[in-house]
């Protein structure tokens, strides 16, 4: 029996590594898979015990109308000499440049999802171009997939999408959560802490991601300089690629407890992170799907977030986590403190968060959600 041919689309090989791994493993039992990327690493999903076909495409991430309408000549040029069934594609400039391609080679099934919108914090013209590009996406897909539901209804309230044309799959999550890697150990816990100077009885506040902006991590700093002054016994460690030199910024704004905070930088081991903290902070402005707040609930920590799309999917206010309005950061400080005076409440929706992560954004879940979902387009006829 022949199968149906799938290809993946991603800018960068991190995507599909953190994100497509899994779902990959799955759908090659039953398709044909190949992903294009922009690496020269051929191999790179070796290391993942993935064998699939790797096509190298020149997908950059800043918009250049030469270097893109080369890229989708490439696309289109694979697409149709591959004559794939279904064209899959993750993160927005691979999305753009996939679904223009697979439309104008005549993929019978073009599917995009949206992981969050870089023009929701911008104004003016800009957000008016990316929008428009969105738009545009969108109109040469025959699917859409948006990895939250608070996020597709934003979608649809802004025009994007329809309501017949987008989905959720189960309770959202790209890629759901590795129950058993992001899960509570003492060993990591004792580790981490030893390494910071962090003792057993102290609480320790979590920020694990891209150190941008957008991220609020300096809504973080100014919330976590008031509540040290206050709380002796409180660290922040702040985790990932620095992109904008934030992590200068929030030294600076901390310094009078520059002590207190400790930036790591990049870490191929999240889970020790999340495993060795009290509370995780995501203070956000803008998210397709707090895929890090399912991981800290998977390994038992509850989490203070923004109420924003995306971020309202992953916590149930005063069940797993606290919610505050984004960019107020006295409301951030209530929270912390309310967290650092209130050990129980932590434990109790760190307990809540861990169960709601198991039961509804598991790996496993989010996984077969998709293969059902191909099977069902397949067997609709699209």
């Amino acid at each position: 029996m022949i199968k149906m041919k799938v290809c993946f689309v991603a800018a960068v090989d991190s995507t599909v590594k953190v994100f497509l791994v899994d779902h990959i493993k799955a759908i090659s039992q039953f398709f044909s898979v190949d992903i294009a990327v922009n690496t020269p690493n051929k191999s790179f999903l070796k290391p993942f015990d993935v064998d699939v076909p790797v096509v190298q495409i020149g997908i950059k991430r800043e918009i250049s109308i030469f270097s893109d309408a080369k890229t989708v000549i490439e696309l289109y040029a694979l697409f149709r000499r591959k004559r794939y069934d279904i064209v899959h594609s993750v993160t927005p400039k691979a999305g753009l440049l996939s679904m223009i391609a697979g439309y104008l080679a005549n993929v019978p099934v073009r599917i995009h999802i949206f992981t969050g919108q870089v023009w929701v914090t911008r104004k003016g013209l800009s957000r008016w171009f990316l929008k428009t590009l969105d738009r545009i996406l969108v109109l040469c897909a025959t699917h859409i997939l948006v990895d939250s539901r608070s996020q597709r209804d934003f979608l649809i309230e802004q025009g994007i999408v329809s309501n017949k044309k987008s989905s959720v799959l189960a309770d959202g999550s790209i890629c759901g959560v590795d129950t058993d890697k992001f899960s509570p150990n003492v060993e990591a816990r004792k580790r981490i802490r030893k390494e910071y100077g962090i003792s057993e009885s102290d609480v320790v506040f979590l920020y694990l991601g891209r150190l941008n902006r957008d991220k609020g991590l300096l809504d973080l700093a100014h919330s976590f300089n008031e509540v040290c002054s206050k709380y002796d016994n409180t660290h922040l460690v702040i985790v990932g690629p620095d992109e904008q030199g934030v992590g200068e910024e929030v030294e600076s704004i901390c310094a009078s407890c520059k002590q207190k905070v400790h930036i790591a930088g990049y870490t191929d081991v999240p889970e020790q992170y999340f495993a060795s903290a009290d509370v995780f902070c995501l203070p956000s402005y803008r998210e397709g799907f707090g895929v890090v707040i399912i991981q800290a609930a998977s390994a038992g920590i509850p989490s203070i977030g923004t109420k924003i799309y995306g971020v309202v999917d992953t916590i149930e206010d005063g069940k797993t986590g606290l919610l505050y309005h984004p960019r107020d950061v006295d409301g951030l400080t209530s929270k912390m403190i309310e967290m650092i005076k209130r050990p129980d409440l932590r434990k109790m929706m760190g307990t809540n968060a861990r169960i709601r992560a198991s039961e509804k954004f598991s790996k496993g879940i989010a996984t077969k959600a998709l293969v059902d979902y191909y099977k069902s387009l397949l067997l609709a006829g699209n």
